[in-house]
């Protein structure tokens, strides 16, 4: 389970993101910095149950600030990344928790401009299946619709007018589902994490197959 003081520690560090404040609690932080790490690698172990998972990457607290306006030194949050095999699998779950801001994440963050294009000609071809997937009950239950960043227009030698323009406009592919703090501290909450990262399957396995195939149906991998 998360504990209370994982959750509070971070809210703690929110209001004091400073290195002396954190330099004075280093040796708190890290006693509840191995609790979220027991629980990201307890996730992980089930979830190699039911997928195929290349690497784990559990996120350290510290921000790089060299490029950004946000000079605090901290993150607020604790998470963790989990990749499935390529070429085969494709997609990536995520999992952040945060005070008022915890949830479940999956999906293509930043397809490069080869996949991209891949799977906005699958719609452009025929977007029956992905909107079938995102109808589903267990689907619109969990994540309602799929989120991502997206062009205001259509994409280059795409048609605005296209039916499925609201999908080919898109540059990721994202579901979330959010948790409050209270369902975070719950005891259910590991198993809720893994029933999320199921719901997710359909639409992984879907992208899969259109990220390893050409408009043939036929495997471009070597």
């Amino acid at each position: 389970m998360i504990t209370r003081s994982v959750l509070d520690f971070l809210t703690q560090l929110t209001k004091n993101n400073n290195r002396e404040w954190f330099t004075e609690n280093k040796a708190a932080f890290q006693v509840e910095e191995q609790k979220a790490k027991t629980f990201f690698h307890e996730i992980n172990t089930e979830l190699q149950k039911q997928d195929s998972i290349e690497s784990v990457q559990v996120y350290r607290i510290y921000r790089d600030v060299r490029f950004s306006k946000d000079k605090s030194p901290y993150k607020k949050y604790l998470s963790a990344w989990y990749s499935r095999t390529k070429p085969f699998y494709r997609g990536s779950y995520y999992l952040h928790l945060e005070p008022g801001n915890s949830f479940v994440e999956g999906g293509f963050w930043a397809p490069n401009s080869e996949d991209l294009k891949r799977i906005r000609k699958e719609f452009e071809l025929d977007d029956a299946e992905i909107r079938q997937i995102m109808a589903a009950p267990g689907f619109k239950k969990c994540f309602g619709t799929m989120e991502g960043e997206e062009l205001k227009t259509a994409p280059k030698d795409f048609d605005r007018a296209h039916s499925a323009i609201d999908l080919i406009r898109k540059k990721q592919f994202l579901v979330v589902r959010r948790f409050t703090d209270d369902e975070v501290l719950d005891k259910n909450f590991k198993n809720e994490v893994l029933a999320t990262f199921t719901a997710m399957r359909p639409f992984f396995d879907y992208m899969s197959d259109v990220l390893t195939t050409n408009l043939n149906g036929e495997s471009n991998i070597e």
